[in-house]
């Protein structure tokens, strides 16, 4: 079963717009013991850095990027179900995109969409599947096929 608690959010800058960032508390408030760690801005290097530095030991990394593998909400689910048990961290990358070498020792890299979104948009729709992916796990009403 699919449990938020073994998920974390690593995501380079804040957010600035009330409304993604009232959407983030609602998915927040539905995904209890998620966490969100937020870095700041800088150039991909150092953010990298920082992003190796707060990574865990056996933390599953897995970059949000446009070269990513793109799943339907069912297979993101299947696919978070196979990797239950592990600590996950999902990496939301900021205007300039995510560290190469980020990408190259990423478990596996996801990719939201064929379209491009800012990183504030991105951190809401990847909380949004999350949430999504959670309930088609436990058969709930949310998701309809």
């Amino acid at each position: 079963m699919i449990n938020p608690s073994r998920y974390r959010i690593i995501a380079i800058g804040k957010i600035r717009k009330p409304w993604i960032q009232s959407g983030i508390d609602l998915y927040m408030k539905r995904l209890p013991g998620l966490l969100i760690t937020e870095i700041r801005d800088s150039s991909l290097k150092k953010e990298a850095e920082t992003i190796r530095s707060a990574l865990k030991d056996g933390e599953l990394l897995i970059p949000l990027c446009e070269e990513g593998e793109r799943f339907t909400s069912l297979t993101f689910s299947k696919r978070l179900q196979t990797v239950a048990s592990q600590r996950t961290a999902f990496i939301v990358g900021g205007a300039n995109g995510i560290c190469p070498s980020i990408k190259a020792s990423a478990h596996v890299r996801l990719s939201l969409s064929a379209l491009t979104f800012p990183h504030e948009i991105a951190r809401l729709l990847l909380l949004e599947q999350l949430y999504r992916a959670t309930t088609i796990a436990r058969g709930g009403p949310y998701h309809r096929e």
